[in-house]
């Protein structure tokens, strides 16, 4: 590492507060009361229920979404037996990760433990605090027996640097297999190691029909032979075959794959030109491979190759592997992880490379377009689908293997609530999604035919067969794009209009000239105007030709804007609603691109908008909240007074509604400091509805908020609207315009 990496990453680790973790209370302790229950009195009652009963623990404590990272720094990737203490900062590490993509917390434990039974004794004392315990970076062989040995535990134990690693390598191995038409059982592989990761692999690979005669494991002194005596242990024992072979060069001739799991160099280009047709290579030592793959290209074109870093293609990641395994075994309260439960992560892998990948994973590796093949064996960690897919496999094979203590009943409404532990996005999205009907097939028209995110959106949208979309452009040159892109199928599914050439130009025409040719719209001013998408689209929406419009994805926001309002426009001041989608709760916040400096009346007028908008997507009542730097008074002008005004016109018009104001913004977020400081608020809560004094103010917390905080953005969304009229931003990815799509859809049903 060079010396700025270094830098920044001793910076990373030391800025602000040391460390990357922190403990972070559940439960609220700002009262003398709550103190209480979180600790004496109160604390008594759960402690004599799990006296009585030790499963109430699952109830009562955090024990069942707790793993124990534990490590005595024995062998730290790429450093060694650096010690205990030393290899603190990758536990931590690990517990990011733990948290980050499965929402598992992690204690890391380092414990100053050379021998077996140490480790063993030590770990054992543990057990009544972890749903689970997570081995790491412990040398082997005493890897191996300490493992077999807290086996007995009766929680899951996994030494990830064995079996992570193998079951990533494993799927990614057995795509490769398909992807050069060989059977496994048939397939020649050479080890270069013998240490945790490469028996755990080698394991697996004998469980899915490796025969192991096939199997030619080396180690430092050379290839591991039937009567070898050097450097030999029990467990080398068990891979030892009849072999004439006596070097890893003897080994890699015509062999088929090649697994590294050893050290940078060990294998050269001379021994790759050995290998069979279309070699499978994965050179998997940390953080410089046993060879590099442009070393392989250099000799040989048919290779497929994997590495352990993130600048190559098909990068074997554990992260892949511990949390979504963790997360499936801690759900059914398993014993222990076993091999069944390996091999059902392994075969969800394995089979999730070969799905279309999401457009927010290809954006999150700069917009590379990954499709299963050489260079996309397994999927990528930021896949949010890996936990709604592993942890429910291993979930499943647990429960089918009866080392679970809980059932699964319904494994679709597990792998959704999966989603919504991971953030209330996917969740609210699925719940928008499920109530529109199948059989409505709501017509919604697409202005810009051409663009491909709204083609690839289509794509979908006409998959899951709730949607009817109509695409707005000159045939042919839809056509094109849809050729280019591979959508071809679309052609025979997708109605495209051309705007001109549509049986109803001239009627849509005469209408916008009826209605406002007293403001300059000439009738040949207004067939000009109805050429345009978003003038047409909307005139289709406004005479029930179609259901909905979605437009923005390549036209600034204003020129869409404009022609919607002034086609179908109501009465009332459109205002622009972002929905803020959080872990633990959604907020709307209005006007956020409409209205410039609305007065008083506008503002009650958005707040009502905004309410109806809530009640239509949310199916309950929301509390509304008039922000102002000001709190009810604490400072007198016209700005403040705008507020006040608002909130009180609003409270005329929806008495039943609960809503305040003027108030600052951490009071209606806060329902602590409404409760403690403003007991006299018609507020009880927090606030699902901030509407902020003018534009300016909207746009700039909401742009805030969704860039430096943990939440999904949707919207702008367009309330009022008689006709459902959306504009989507021109940053918006496929998933946000098939997002918008969805809740536009629902809008015009419930219009």
């Amino acid at each position: 590492m060079n010396d700025q990496k270094k830098k920044q990453a001793l910076d990373y680790h030391s800025t602000g507060r040391p460390g990357k973790i922190e403990v972070i209370s559940t439960k609220p302790c700002v009262t003398a009361d709550e103190l209480s229950l979180a600790y004496s009195p109160g604390v008594a009652e759960p402690c004599l229920e799990i006296a009585n009963n030790p499963e109430e623990a699952y109830k009562y404590t955090a024990k069942g979404n707790l793993v124990g990272v534990i490590s005595n720094g024995s062998a730290v990737l790429g450093l060694g037996n650096i010690g205990a203490l030393a290899g603190k900062p990758v536990m931590e590490g690990k517990g990011v990760l733990f948290k980050k993509f499965a929402d598992i917390d992690v204690f890391d434990i380092e414990i100053n433990c050379d021998t077996v039974d140490e480790m063993v004794t030590t770990i054992s004392h543990l057990e009544p605090t972890f749903g689970g315990i997570n081995l790491e970076d412990i040398k082997a062989p005493e890897c191996f027996e300490v493992e077999k040995r807290l086996q007995e535990l009766n929680i899951p134990v996994f030494h990830d640097d064995q079996h992570g690693t193998a079951i990533i390598a494993t799927a990614g191995f057995m795509n490769a297999l398909e992807l050069t038409n060989r059977k496994i059982e048939d397939t020649k592989v050479v080890f270069s190691g013998a240490g945790a990761a490469s028996m755990a692999i080698a394991k697996l690979f004998f469980r899915l029909g490796l025969k192991p005669q096939n199997l030619l494991m080396c180690d430092s002194k050379g290839v591991i032979y039937k009567g070898r005596k050097e450097g030999m242990n029990p467990y080398k024992e068990d891979f030892a075959v009849d072999t004439d072979c006596r070097t890893i060069a003897d080994a890699m001739k015509d062999a088929d794959a090649f697994m590294g799991c050893s050290a940078q160099g060990v294998i050269n280009q001379e021994m790759v030109k050995t290998m069979a047709k279309d070699p499978i290579i994965f050179a998997m030592a940390n953080p410089n491979p046993e060879i590099l793959p442009e070393q392989v290209a250099e000799v040989r074109d048919d290779a497929i190759m994997a590495t352990g870093r993130t600048d190559y293609p098909n990068q074997v990641n554990n992260v892949l592997g511990f949390p979504f395994i963790f997360r499936g075994a801690l759900d059914v309260r398993a014993k222990k992880i076993n091999e069944q439960m390996k091999i059902a992560a392994v075969m969800a892998l394995a089979n999730l490379a070969k799905e279309e990948v999401p457009d927010e994973v290809k954006n999150a590796y700069d917009g590379v377009d990954f499709k299963f093949g050489k260079d996309y064996l397994i999927p990528k960690p930021f896949d949010k689908r890996v936990l709604t897919r592993v942890a429910p496999a291993v979930a499943k094979a647990a429960m089918d293997t009866g080392v679970s203590r809980i059932e699964i009943e319904d494994f679709t409404q597990y792998a959704l609530e999966l989603e919504a532990r991971m953030g209330q996005s996917a969740a609210f999205m699925r719940s928008i999604r499920q109530r529109i009907p199948s059989k409505s097939k709501k017509k919604v028209v697409f202005a810009e035919g051409t663009n491909t995110r709204v083609l690839q959106a289509v794509s979908t949208l006409v998959e899951e067969k709730k949607i009817d979309p109509i695409l707005l452009g000159t045939p042919a040159l839809v056509i094109e794009k849809m050729e280019e892109l591979g959508l071809t199928h679309l052609k025979e599914k997708v109605e495209i209009i051309r705007p001109v050439k549509s049986e109803h130009f001239n009627d849509y025409a005469n209408a916008y000239h009826e209605e406002r040719k007293r403001l300059g719209a000439t009738l040949a001013f207004s067939i000009d105007r109805l050429k345009s998408a978003n003038y047409f689209g909307s005139m289709m929406v406004k005479k029930g030709h179609a259901d909905a419009m979605i437009t923005g994805a390549s036209t600034t926001y204003p020129n869409c804007f404009k022609p919607i309002m002034r086609v179908a426009g109501g009465q009332k001041k459109a205002a622009g609603v972002m929905i803020l989608v959080y872990k633990d709760r959604v907020l709307f916040l209005a006007d956020c691109t409409s209205q410039k400096n609305p007065n008083a009346h506008d503002l009650s007028e958005i707040a009502i908008s905004t309410t109806e908008l809530y009640k239509k997507l949310m199916k309950k009542d929301p509390a509304v909240a008039f922000l102002s730097y000001s709190n009810f008074g604490s400072n007198l002008n016209s700005e403040t007074k705008k507020m006040k005004e608002a909130s009180e016109l609003t409270k005329e018009k929806m008495p039943n509604l609960m809503v305040d104001g003027e108030m600052q913004a951490d009071v209606a977020v806060n329902d602590t400091i409404i409760k403690n400081m403003f007991k006299f608020s018609d507020l009880d809560r927090s606030a699902d509805i901030l509407i902020f004094p003018d534009l300016q103010s909207a746009n700039i917390s909401y742009k805030l908020l969704s860039q430096l905080s943990d939440c999904t953005a949707i919207g702008p969304v367009l309330a009022p609207m008689e006709h459902p009229i959306n504009i989507v931003q021109r940053t918006s990815t496929v998933e946000q315009i098939i997002n918008m799509s969805h809740l536009t859809a629902l809008l015009s049903l419930e219009k």
